[in-house]
Protein backbone atom coordinates (compact mmCIF):
# COMPACT_ATOMS: atom_id res chain seq x y z
CA UNK A 1 0.00 0.00 0.00
CA UNK A 2 1.11 3.37 -0.90
CA UNK A 3 2.65 5.60 1.91
CA UNK A 4 1.26 8.59 3.07
CA UNK A 5 1.79 10.97 0.55
CA UNK A 6 4.09 14.47 1.14
CA UNK A 7 2.88 17.98 0.71
CA UNK A 8 4.27 18.39 -2.33
CA UNK A 9 1.34 15.15 -3.57
CA UNK A 10 -1.11 17.05 -1.85
CA UNK A 11 -0.24 20.59 -3.63
CA UNK A 12 -0.15 19.21 -7.01
CA UNK A 13 -3.76 18.24 -6.04
CA UNK A 14 -4.73 21.08 -4.67
CA UNK A 15 -7.12 22.61 -7.18
CA UNK A 16 -8.82 19.33 -7.13
CA UNK A 17 -9.17 19.56 -3.22
CA UNK A 18 -10.58 23.42 -3.01
CA UNK A 19 -13.27 22.32 -6.12
CA UNK A 20 -14.11 19.22 -4.01
CA UNK A 21 -14.45 21.03 -0.52
CA UNK A 22 -16.09 24.26 -2.69
CA UNK A 23 -18.70 21.40 -3.97
CA UNK A 24 -19.79 20.72 -0.24
CA UNK A 25 -17.40 17.86 0.58
CA UNK A 26 -16.44 16.83 3.74
CA UNK A 27 -12.71 16.45 4.32
CA UNK A 28 -13.15 12.90 4.91
CA UNK A 29 -15.25 12.75 1.23
CA UNK A 30 -12.21 14.19 0.08
CA UNK A 31 -9.58 12.14 1.48
CA UNK A 32 -11.46 8.94 -0.14
CA UNK A 33 -12.04 10.50 -3.56
CA UNK A 34 -8.35 11.21 -3.85
CA UNK A 35 -7.05 7.71 -2.42
CA UNK A 36 -9.52 6.11 -4.94
CA UNK A 37 -8.59 8.34 -8.19
CA UNK A 38 -5.07 8.81 -6.99
CA UNK A 39 -4.14 5.75 -5.63
CA UNK A 40 -3.20 7.60 -2.35
CA UNK A 41 -2.96 6.81 1.52
CA UNK A 42 -4.12 9.89 2.57
CA UNK A 43 -6.31 11.05 5.84
CA UNK A 44 -8.99 13.26 6.17
CA UNK A 45 -6.60 14.69 8.75
CA UNK A 46 -3.71 15.42 6.36
CA UNK A 47 -5.75 17.27 3.81
CA UNK A 48 -7.73 19.48 6.38
CA UNK A 49 -3.83 19.74 7.63
CA UNK A 50 -2.64 21.10 4.31
CA UNK A 51 -5.89 23.11 3.48
CA UNK A 52 -5.07 24.84 6.68
CA UNK A 53 -1.47 25.59 6.11
CA UNK A 54 -2.30 27.05 2.49
CA UNK A 55 -4.49 29.35 4.52
CA UNK A 56 -2.13 30.29 6.91
CA UNK A 57 0.00 31.23 4.35
CA UNK A 58 -2.51 33.12 2.40
CA UNK A 59 -2.39 36.84 2.12
CA UNK A 60 -6.26 38.24 1.28
CA UNK A 61 -4.50 40.96 -0.68
CA UNK A 62 -2.36 39.16 -3.21
CA UNK A 63 -4.61 37.98 -5.68
CA UNK A 64 -6.94 40.75 -6.87
CA UNK A 65 -3.56 43.38 -6.15
CA UNK A 66 -1.31 41.47 -7.74
CA UNK A 67 0.82 42.36 -10.67
CA UNK A 68 -0.21 46.15 -10.04
CA UNK A 69 2.55 48.77 -9.27
CA UNK A 70 2.67 50.43 -5.97
CA UNK A 71 0.59 53.09 -5.97
CA UNK A 72 -2.44 51.61 -8.16
CA UNK A 73 -2.30 49.05 -5.63
CA UNK A 74 -2.62 51.69 -2.89
CA UNK A 75 -4.90 53.83 -4.71
CA UNK A 76 -7.54 50.89 -5.40
CA UNK A 77 -7.16 49.95 -1.74
CA UNK A 78 -7.64 53.66 -0.54
CA UNK A 79 -11.21 53.77 -2.38
CA UNK A 80 -12.33 50.32 -1.61
CA UNK A 81 -11.80 51.00 2.40
CA UNK A 82 -13.46 54.25 2.29
CA UNK A 83 -16.59 53.08 -0.02
CA UNK A 84 -16.99 50.14 2.09
CA UNK A 85 -17.04 51.87 5.29
CA UNK A 86 -18.78 55.02 3.95
CA UNK A 87 -21.87 52.47 2.44
CA UNK A 88 -21.64 50.30 5.49
CA UNK A 89 -22.05 52.95 8.05
CA UNK A 90 -24.56 55.11 5.60
CA UNK A 91 -27.04 52.41 5.52
CA UNK A 92 -26.99 52.50 9.42
CA UNK A 93 -27.63 56.15 9.62
CA UNK A 94 -24.28 57.53 9.88
CA UNK A 95 -24.40 61.05 7.64
CA UNK A 96 -20.62 61.16 6.76
CA UNK A 97 -20.34 61.13 3.02
CA UNK A 98 -18.04 59.64 0.92
CA UNK A 99 -15.69 62.61 0.39
CA UNK A 100 -15.88 63.10 4.29
CA UNK A 101 -15.58 59.47 5.25
CA UNK A 102 -12.03 59.67 3.13
CA UNK A 103 -10.55 62.32 4.63
CA UNK A 104 -11.97 60.97 8.27
CA UNK A 105 -9.95 58.02 7.40
CA UNK A 106 -6.90 59.02 5.22
CA UNK A 107 -5.94 62.28 6.88
CA UNK A 108 -7.85 61.82 10.66
CA UNK A 109 -9.76 65.24 9.88
CA UNK A 110 -12.63 65.91 12.33
CA UNK A 111 -15.75 67.44 9.84
CA UNK A 112 -17.46 70.60 11.76
CA UNK A 113 -20.99 70.10 11.81
CA UNK A 114 -20.90 65.79 12.13
CA UNK A 115 -21.36 64.52 15.17
CA UNK A 116 -18.32 62.54 17.26
CA UNK A 117 -20.66 59.14 16.87
CA UNK A 118 -20.19 59.55 13.03
CA UNK A 119 -16.56 59.72 13.25
CA UNK A 120 -16.11 57.46 15.88
CA UNK A 121 -18.00 54.99 13.46
CA UNK A 122 -16.11 55.09 10.35
CA UNK A 123 -13.09 55.05 12.32
CA UNK A 124 -14.37 52.00 14.14
CA UNK A 125 -15.02 50.21 10.63
CA UNK A 126 -12.06 51.34 8.90
CA UNK A 127 -10.19 49.63 12.20
CA UNK A 128 -12.64 46.44 11.63
CA UNK A 129 -11.15 46.27 7.75
CA UNK A 130 -7.62 45.58 9.30
CA UNK A 131 -9.03 42.87 11.73
CA UNK A 132 -10.63 41.25 9.03
CA UNK A 133 -7.52 41.39 7.08
CA UNK A 134 -5.48 40.12 9.69
CA UNK A 135 -8.10 37.44 10.22
CA UNK A 136 -7.48 36.09 6.61
CA UNK A 137 -4.30 34.71 7.82
CA UNK A 138 -5.71 32.51 10.98
CA UNK A 139 -6.74 28.76 10.34
CA UNK A 140 -9.77 29.33 12.26
CA UNK A 141 -12.08 32.17 13.49
CA UNK A 142 -13.62 32.13 17.05
CA UNK A 143 -15.82 33.70 19.12
CA UNK A 144 -12.85 35.76 20.25
CA UNK A 145 -12.34 37.70 17.08
CA UNK A 146 -16.10 38.17 16.65
CA UNK A 147 -16.27 39.88 19.90
CA UNK A 148 -13.09 41.94 19.14
CA UNK A 149 -14.49 42.91 15.52
CA UNK A 150 -17.73 44.04 17.47
CA UNK A 151 -15.52 46.92 19.27
CA UNK A 152 -14.10 47.95 16.84
CA UNK A 153 -16.95 49.12 14.95
CA UNK A 154 -19.32 50.53 18.30
CA UNK A 155 -18.83 53.69 19.11
CA UNK A 156 -17.94 54.85 22.41
CA UNK A 157 -20.42 54.67 25.08
CA UNK A 158 -22.02 54.71 28.15
CA UNK A 159 -21.41 51.25 29.91
CA UNK A 160 -24.92 49.33 29.49
CA UNK A 161 -25.25 45.92 31.34
CA UNK A 162 -27.83 44.99 29.15
CA UNK A 163 -26.30 46.60 26.00
CA UNK A 164 -22.86 44.99 26.24
CA UNK A 165 -20.34 45.66 23.42
CA UNK A 166 -17.91 42.65 22.76
CA UNK A 167 -20.33 40.15 24.22
CA UNK A 168 -23.13 38.46 23.13
CA UNK A 169 -26.97 40.34 23.44
CA UNK A 170 -29.11 40.14 26.55
CA UNK A 171 -32.12 41.16 26.06
CA UNK A 172 -34.79 40.40 23.10
CA UNK A 173 -34.11 42.50 19.55
CA UNK A 174 -36.29 42.32 16.24
CA UNK A 175 -37.32 44.67 13.74
CA UNK A 176 -40.42 45.96 12.14
CA UNK A 177 -41.70 45.43 8.70
CA UNK A 178 -44.40 45.32 6.76
CA UNK A 179 -46.93 42.99 5.23
CA UNK A 180 -50.15 44.04 3.37
CA UNK A 181 -50.12 47.20 4.71
CA UNK A 182 -49.97 46.31 8.18
CA UNK A 183 -46.60 46.90 10.44
CA UNK A 184 -45.48 43.23 11.93
CA UNK A 185 -42.58 42.70 14.29
CA UNK A 186 -39.99 39.99 13.87
CA UNK A 187 -37.97 38.55 16.48
CA UNK A 188 -34.74 37.59 16.23
CA UNK A 189 -32.93 34.29 18.18
CA UNK A 190 -33.45 34.60 21.72
CA UNK A 191 -30.95 35.89 23.72
CA UNK A 192 -30.40 32.66 25.51
CA UNK A 193 -30.24 30.85 22.49
CA UNK A 194 -27.14 33.20 20.94
CA UNK A 195 -23.83 31.90 22.44
CA UNK A 196 -25.14 28.00 21.46
CA UNK A 197 -26.46 29.16 18.11
CA UNK A 198 -23.25 31.05 17.09
CA UNK A 199 -21.11 27.88 18.47
CA UNK A 200 -22.97 26.06 15.45
CA UNK A 201 -22.65 28.56 13.15
CA UNK A 202 -18.74 29.24 13.32
CA UNK A 203 -18.03 25.16 12.31
CA UNK A 204 -19.77 25.90 8.83
CA UNK A 205 -18.30 29.33 8.75
CA UNK A 206 -14.72 28.39 9.20
CA UNK A 207 -15.40 25.18 6.56
CA UNK A 208 -16.14 28.23 3.88
CA UNK A 209 -13.41 30.25 4.18
CA UNK A 210 -11.27 28.24 2.25
CA UNK A 211 -14.06 26.93 -0.35
CA UNK A 212 -14.01 30.78 -2.27
CA UNK A 213 -12.14 29.22 -5.49
CA UNK A 214 -14.09 30.41 -7.93
CA UNK A 215 -16.58 33.77 -8.23
CA UNK A 216 -19.72 31.10 -7.60
CA UNK A 217 -18.02 29.86 -4.95
CA UNK A 218 -17.47 33.00 -3.36
CA UNK A 219 -20.84 34.46 -3.81
CA UNK A 220 -22.27 31.56 -1.98
CA UNK A 221 -20.14 31.94 0.43
CA UNK A 222 -20.96 35.64 1.35
CA UNK A 223 -24.40 34.80 0.86
CA UNK A 224 -24.59 32.44 3.50
CA UNK A 225 -22.28 34.19 6.55
CA UNK A 226 -24.51 36.98 5.98
CA UNK A 227 -27.59 35.96 5.82
CA UNK A 228 -27.62 33.65 8.44
CA UNK A 229 -25.42 36.19 10.53
CA UNK A 230 -28.39 38.63 10.11
CA UNK A 231 -31.38 35.70 11.23
CA UNK A 232 -29.54 35.01 14.88
CA UNK A 233 -28.29 38.60 14.96
CA UNK A 234 -26.43 37.86 18.32
CA UNK A 235 -25.51 41.63 19.32
CA UNK A 236 -27.67 44.22 20.82
CA UNK A 237 -26.59 46.47 18.18
CA UNK A 238 -23.88 46.59 15.10
CA UNK A 239 -25.27 43.26 13.48
CA UNK A 240 -25.75 44.63 9.99
CA UNK A 241 -22.09 46.24 10.17
CA UNK A 242 -20.79 43.37 11.67
CA UNK A 243 -22.55 40.84 8.94
CA UNK A 244 -21.01 43.16 5.84
CA UNK A 245 -17.74 42.54 6.94
CA UNK A 246 -17.43 38.87 7.90
CA UNK A 247 -19.24 37.85 5.01
CA UNK A 248 -16.39 39.06 3.13
CA UNK A 249 -13.75 37.03 5.19
CA UNK A 250 -14.49 33.86 2.22
CA UNK A 251 -14.06 36.20 -0.79
CA UNK A 252 -10.74 38.32 0.52
CA UNK A 253 -9.27 34.68 1.61
CA UNK A 254 -10.11 33.18 -1.56
CA UNK A 255 -8.22 36.28 -3.34
CA UNK A 256 -11.32 38.42 -4.29
CA UNK A 257 -12.64 41.91 -3.53
CA UNK A 258 -15.17 42.67 -1.10
CA UNK A 259 -18.77 43.00 -1.75
CA UNK A 260 -20.14 46.22 -0.93
CA UNK A 261 -23.78 46.83 -0.42
CA UNK A 262 -24.30 50.47 -1.62
CA UNK A 263 -25.96 52.78 0.94
CA UNK A 264 -28.82 53.80 -1.48
CA UNK A 265 -29.78 50.25 -1.83
CA UNK A 266 -30.56 50.36 1.89
CA UNK A 267 -34.11 50.08 1.22
CA UNK A 268 -33.93 47.07 -1.01
CA UNK A 269 -31.21 45.41 0.97
CA UNK A 270 -33.42 45.65 4.17
CA UNK A 271 -36.21 44.24 2.20
CA UNK A 272 -34.93 41.38 0.49
CA UNK A 273 -33.61 40.31 3.94
CA UNK A 274 -36.72 40.97 5.79
CA UNK A 275 -39.06 39.07 3.41
CA UNK A 276 -36.37 35.92 3.44
CA UNK A 277 -36.65 36.07 7.58
CA UNK A 278 -39.69 36.79 8.30
CA UNK A 279 -40.87 33.85 6.18
CA UNK A 280 -38.89 31.72 8.21
CA UNK A 281 -39.39 33.00 11.71
CA UNK A 282 -37.65 33.12 14.23
CA UNK A 283 -34.23 30.56 14.46
CA UNK A 284 -34.96 28.17 17.17
CA UNK A 285 -31.74 26.59 18.74
CA UNK A 286 -31.78 23.27 16.47
CA UNK A 287 -33.21 25.26 13.40
CA UNK A 288 -31.78 25.34 9.89
CA UNK A 289 -30.04 28.80 8.78
CA UNK A 290 -30.62 28.66 5.56
CA UNK A 291 -33.56 26.90 4.05
CA UNK A 292 -33.95 27.29 0.38
CA UNK A 293 -37.07 29.08 -0.46
CA UNK A 294 -37.41 31.86 -3.51
CA UNK A 295 -36.60 34.74 -1.67
CA UNK A 296 -32.99 33.44 -0.68
CA UNK A 297 -32.63 33.46 -4.78
CA UNK A 298 -33.55 37.42 -4.70
CA UNK A 299 -30.68 37.61 -1.74
CA UNK A 300 -28.23 35.97 -3.87
CA UNK A 301 -29.62 38.10 -6.57
CA UNK A 302 -29.10 40.93 -4.77
CA UNK A 303 -25.63 40.87 -3.54
CA UNK A 304 -24.46 39.19 -6.89
CA UNK A 305 -25.54 42.71 -8.61
CA UNK A 306 -24.01 44.62 -5.52
CA UNK A 307 -20.41 42.65 -5.77
CA UNK A 308 -20.14 44.10 -9.32
CA UNK A 309 -18.88 47.82 -8.33
CA UNK A 310 -15.26 46.24 -6.38
CA UNK A 311 -15.00 43.78 -9.36
CA UNK A 312 -15.08 46.59 -11.78
CA UNK A 313 -12.88 48.91 -9.58
CA UNK A 314 -9.99 45.62 -9.94
CA UNK A 315 -10.91 45.44 -13.35
CA UNK A 316 -10.53 49.17 -14.08
CA UNK A 317 -6.85 49.08 -11.98
CA UNK A 318 -5.94 46.04 -13.91
CA UNK A 319 -6.58 48.07 -17.59
CA UNK A 320 -4.64 50.79 -16.06
CA UNK A 321 -1.58 49.11 -15.85
CA UNK A 322 -2.04 46.94 -18.78
CA UNK A 323 -1.94 50.89 -20.43
CA UNK A 324 1.41 51.72 -18.26
CA UNK A 325 3.38 48.77 -19.64
CA UNK A 326 2.38 49.75 -23.57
Amino acid sequence: MPGRPGQSVLAALEAEIRQLLADGASYRNVAEGLNARHGLNVSHNAVYSFVKAKSRRHRFHRSFLAGLDRDLREDLMRRLIAEWTHDSTAIEGNTLTLGETLRVIQFGLTIHGKSLKDHEEVNGHARAIDLLQQMADVPRVDRAMLFELHQAIMPRVAVDAMNPIGAWKRDFNGTTGMIEGKAVYMEYAAPDDVAFLMDRWLEPFNQLLDRAVSRGAALSAYVWSHTTLARIHPFFDGNGRLARLLANLPLLRGGFPPLMVAAEKRLEYIQVLWDYEYGLGRLERGGEFLPESPALQTIRTFFETQWQRSLDMVEAARRRQKERRR
